[in-house]
C-alpha cells in the first residue's frame, strides 16, 4: 500500500508534464472503454429482442405425442411474413374463442373481429401507403406496446377475423415461447459479427490500452530508476509504477462507461440504419460493468510492472547515455502461423479446393487474423529498425538521416504513433471480405421476380383474379405427380407445368418452336435433364373436382421442347410441359402451386404483392430470390459491421493523436539541443515526419498485404463464388495514403520556433 501512495504523490507532484500525461492516459482508456463497452453489448441487445419475439409466439399445451390440449372454444391464429421494400412485414390473423386466454405481451386484450392492432412503425407506414390496407383489413384499435415488439422500427400487426375467413389456422392457448422461430441474428451469421468484431476492434483495442498504460516510457522508467537506486525493492518499484498506470485506467474506465450510458441513450432514440433498440436493451449489464472496472485496471496492472521490470532490474541499463536493445526477434513468431493459415487457404482456393469443413475454417481463421494482426504489431520494430539502419548508411539528405538514425535507435518510438492507423488499414480489409461474402448472399440480378401461391389455399375464382393482378406478365400452374403416403418405399415423382405455348414464352425468355399439340418434354439449355423424367416412364397427378377426386395418367413423352430460363432466377422448375385441355374439365390439381411473374422492379414487387393481399390477406405467398427474413438480418450485420469500423477508426485515431501527442512531449528536449546545434527548423520539420512516415509506410505495406490475403482466405473459407477481390485494392490504398498524410500533417507541429535551453539542462 506505501508503494500504490507514493506512486500517487509523485503523480500528482512530478510537475505538469506528469499531470498532462496522466489526463492522457485516462482519456485514451476511456475512449478503448466505451468503445469496448459497445461490443460487449451488443449480443445483450440481440438477446433482448429475441426474448420479446419469443415472449409473442402464438402456442398451446402439448401432450406427450406432440397434440395440443385444451383445445376446446380456444382462439385459433395464422402468421403470415412478407416483404415490405426490404424488410418484414408481420401478420398475425385471430379469430376468437368462447376460451378467454391472456393476450400477448404489449396488448391490453385481443382484437375483436374487423378491428387491427399495429405496431408504431406500420401505424405510420400504413397511413403514407394506403395500399396497404389490402393486406391490414379492419379499423384501427391501438398500438402495440414495446414489450411486444422487437425493436421501435419492427413492421407487426394483429389482425382479428371471422373464424369462416381463415384457412389452415393453428390453435393457441397461449403466448410464448422459449425461442423465437426466426432470432434477430442466426448463430452462423453472429459468427461473422464475432470475427470481424474481433478483427476490427478488439485487436486494435487490446493494443491502444496498451499504448495508453505505457506513455512517456522513457520519462517514466528513468525515475523508476531512481527510485530503484535510492533503495526501493524490484517488486516495490514495480508496483509504484503500476500505481499510476491502473489510477489512470480506473479513471479511463468509469468516464467511458459514462460515455457510453450518454451515446446509448442518444443513439438509441436515432436509430442506426436497419438497426434500432430500445435505451434498456443497451443498458450495461453487471458483467460489462465488470469487465471494464476490472479487466482495464488489471491490463494497466500488467502492463505497468511488465514496463518497469528492467528499471527494476537493473537500473543503470535505463540512463540517457545507455543503449537500448534491439527488438528482439521472436516477434516475427506470431506472423509465420498466422500468415501460414492464411496462405494454405489461398492456395487450395486457387487450385479449385476450397475446404469443406466449415467447423475447422471457423476456428482457424479467427486465430490466423489474430496471429497475423499480433504479429503485424510485434514485428514492424524490427522491420523498421532493420530498414532504419540500411537507409541510415545512404549518404542521403541531412534530415532523412537524422530521422533513420533516431529510429534505428528508438525503433518503438515513432511506432507507438503508426500501429493505430497500421491495424486500421489491415481491419479494413477484413471488413471488406465480410461484406463480399453478404453481397452474394443478398444479391439478386435476375431482370423477373417470381411468386409461387398454393392452389390448396385460393378458389378457382381467386385463381382468375390473381393471375390478371396488375404487373403480372405471366403465370403458369405447377404440380407434382402423387405418391402414396402409406408406404415407405421409394416412389420417384416429377414436376409438371400446366400451360399453354404463349403462357411459357411469357414465363421464360427463350422458347425453341413450341406446338400446342400435346405433352412434350421440357429441357433446360443449361442443364441435362435425367433421372425420373426419362422418356417412357409412368407417372399419377392427382386432381380434385365436383367434391371428389381422381387420378390423371401421364407417361413421359419422347418429344422434347427445350427452353432458356433466367439468368439467378428459375421461373420454370418442370419436367413436362402439359396444355390445360389435356385436363379434365371442372377438375384441379392436388398438391399444386399457381406461379406468377413480374418485373423485378421493386415498386412493381410491392404492387403485386399488394394485389395478392387485396385477393386474400391471409394468402401464403413465396417471393423466389427474397428471403425478408435473410435480407433483414444481412441488414442487422452490416450495420453492425459499420459500427465496427467506426469504433475501428475512433480507436486507430485516438491512438494516433496521443501517441503523437505523448511523442511530441519526450522529444522536446531532443528537438532543442539539435535546434542549438544549428538544424533548422525545415530540416528538423522533415526530419520528425520522415521519422514517422518510413515505418508507417512500411507497416501500411504489410498491412495491405495481409489484409487481401486474410481477405482471400476468409472468401475461401466462406463457400462462396468470389475468392479474389481487385475492387477493394484501389480503397486499401487510398486509405494508406490517407493514413500517411494524416501521420505527416500531425508531424509538422512537433517543432516549434521558441527554443527552451532548460529542456535540456539535465543533460
Amino acid at each position: 500500500m506505501r508503494e500504490l501512495l507514493l506512486g500517487l504523490r509523485l503523480l500528482l507532484g512530478s510537475g505538469r508534464g506528469s499531470r498532462v500525461r496522466f489526463l492522457l492516459m485516462a482519456l485514451g482508456t476511456a475512449i478503448g472503454v466505451s468503445c469496448l463497452a459497445v461490443v460487449l453489448t451488443i449480443p445483450g441487445i440481440l438477446a433482448a429482442q429475441d426474448s420479446r419475439m419469443a415472449a409473442r409466439q402464438p402456442s398451446c399445451a402439448r401432450d406427450s405425442q406432440g397434440h395440443c390440449i385444451g383445445t376446446k372454444g380456444a382462439p385459433r391464429e395464422l402468421t403470415r411474413t412478407d416483404p415490405l421494400g426490404s424488410r418484414p412485414m408481420t401478420r398475425v390473423f385471430i379469430t376468437p374463442g368462447t376460451k378467454h386466454i391472456e393476450p400477448p405481451p404489449g396488448l391490453v386484450e385481443l382484437p375483436r373481429p374487423g378491428e387491427i392492432i399495429l405496431s408504431p412503425r406500420l401505424h405510420e407506414v400504413l397511413h403514407a401507403e394506403p395500399g396497404l390496407a389490402k393486406l391490414l383489413p379492419g379499423r384501427e384499435r391501438g398500438l402495440i406496446g414495446a414489450q411486444g415488439l422487437a425493436h421501435p422500427d419492427e413492421l407487426y400487426a394483429y389482425v382479428g377475423v371471422l373464424p369462416a375467413t381463415l384457412k389452415n389456422a393453428d390453435v393457441v392457448t397461449f403466448f410464448g415461447m422459449p425461442y423465437p422461430p426466426s432470432p434477430t441474428v442466426e448463430n452462423s451469421t453472429l459468427d461473422i459479427v464475432r470475427f470481424t468484431l474481433a478483427g476490427v476492434v478488439l485487436l486494435p483495442l487490446a493494443v491502444f490500452l496498451s499504448v495508453c498504460a505505457r506513455l512517456s516510457a522513457a520519462v517514466r522508467v528513468r525515475r523508476l530508476a531512481a527510485l530503484r537506486l535510492l533503495g526501493l525493492s524490484t517488486k516495490a518499484v514495480q508496483r509504484v509504477n503500476a500505481a499510476e498506470t491502473v489510477a489512470a485506467a480506473a479513471l479511463g474506465a468509469v468516464l467511458g462507461l459514462g460515455i457510453y450510458a450518454l451515446v446509448n441513450q442518444l443513439i438509441s432514440r436515432a436509430g442506426l440504419p436497419g438497426f434500432k433498440w430500445y435505451p434498456s436493451d443497451g443498458a450495461l449489464s453487471f458483467s460489462t460493468i465488470l469487465i471494464c472496472l476490472v479487466g482495464c485496471p488489471a491490463l494497466a496492472w500488467f502492463v505497468g510492472r511488465v514496463s518497469a521490470r528492467r528499471a527494476a532490474a537493473n537500473p543503470l541499463a535505463v540512463r540517457r547515455s545507455a543503449a537500448q536493445k534491439p527488438p528482439a526477434k521472436w516477434g516475427l513468431l506470431p506472423l509465420v502461423p498466422g500468415l501460414g493459415v492464411v496462405a494454405g487457404y489461398c492456395v487450395v482456393g486457387a487450385t479449385g479446393h476450397a475446404p469443406r469443413d466449415t467447423r475447422l475454417s471457423a476456428v482457424l481463421m479467427p486465430l490466423a487474423v489474430v496471429f497475423v494482426g499480433v504479429g503485424l504489431v510485434l514485428a514492424l520494430p524490427l522491420l523498421s529498425r532493420a530498414i532504419a539502419r540500411r537507409v541510415a548508411r545512404w549518404s542521403g539528405p541531412l534530415f532523412l538521416g537524422l530521422a533513420m538514425r533516431r529510429n534505428e535507435a528508438e525503433p518503438g518510438g515513432a511506432l507507438r504513433v503508426a500501429t493505430g492507423l497500421v491495424l486500421l488499414v489491415y481491419a479494413a480489409s477484413l471488413v471488406q471480405g465480410v461484406l463480399i461474402e453478404l453481397d452474394q448472399v443478398s444479391k439478386h440480378e435476375s431482370p423477373v421476380q417470381g411468386y409461387s401461391i398454393g392452389l390448396d389455399d385460393v378458389t378457382a375464382e381467386q385463381q382468375h383474379v390473381l393471375e390478371h393482378i396488375a404487373g403480372i406478365r405471366g403465370h403458369a400452374v405447377q404440380m407434382r405427380s402423387w405418391m402414396d403416403p402409406h408406404t415407405d418405399a421409394f416412389e420417384p415423382t416429377i414436376d409438371a407445368v400446366i400451360a399453354t405455348c404463349g403462357q411459357l414464352r411469357e414465363l421464360v425468355p427463350i422458347v425453341d418452336g413450341c406446338v400446342d399439340d400435346g405433352p412434350v418434354r421440357l429441357l433446360d439449355r443449361a442443364q441435362d435433364v435425367g433421372g425420373d423424367s426419362k422418356p417412357g416412364n409412368a407417372f399419377a397427378f392427382h386432381l380434385r373436382g365436383a367434391g371428389h377426386g381422381r387420378f390423371m395418367h401421364l407417361r413421359v413423352p419422347e418429344k422434347t421442347l427445350r427452353y432458356r430460363d433466367w439468368d439467378g432466377i428459375s421461373a420454370l422448375d418442370a419436367e413436362v410441359l402439359i396444355p390445360p385441355s389435356v385436363l379434365p374439365k371442372g377438375y384441379r390439381p392436388e398438391n399444386a402451386s399457381l406461379v406468377l411473374l413480374s418485373s423485378s422492379d421493386p415498386a412493381t414487387v410491392r404492387n403485386v404483392l399488394d394485389g395478392i393481399g387485396g385477393v386474400d390477406p391471409t394468402i401464403a405467398v413465396d417471393p423466389y430470390g427474397i428471403n425478408v427474413t435473410a435480407l433483414q438480418q444481412i441488414a442487422v450485420v452490416k450495420t453492425l459491421l459499420a459500427i465496427g469500423m467506426v469504433l475501428g477508426l475512433i480507436i486507430g485515431v485516438a491512438a494516433y493523436l496521443v501517441a503523437a501527442t505523448d511523442r511530441a512531449m519526450e522529444r522536446k528536449s531532443q528537438v532543442t539541443a539539435l535546434a542549438l546545434l544549428g538544424a533548422r527548423p525545415r530540416t528538423l520539420r522533415a526530419a520528425q515526419v520522415a521519422q514517422v512516415v518510413v515505418p508507417l509506410a512500411v507497416g501500411l505495406v504489410l498491412a495491405v498485404v495481409t489484409g487481401k490475403a486474410a481477405e482471400s482466405s476468409y472468401l475461401v473459407t466462406g463457400g462462396g463464388a468470389i475468392f479474389w477481390d481487385g475492387k477493394g485494392v484501389p480503397l486499401l490504398l487510398a486509405c494508406a495514403v490517407g493514413a500517411v498524410a494524416v501521420a505527416a500533417l500531425g508531424s509538422l507541429p512537433l517543432v516549434g520556433r521558441r527554443i527552451d535551453p532548460e529542456l535540456i539542462r539535465r543533460d
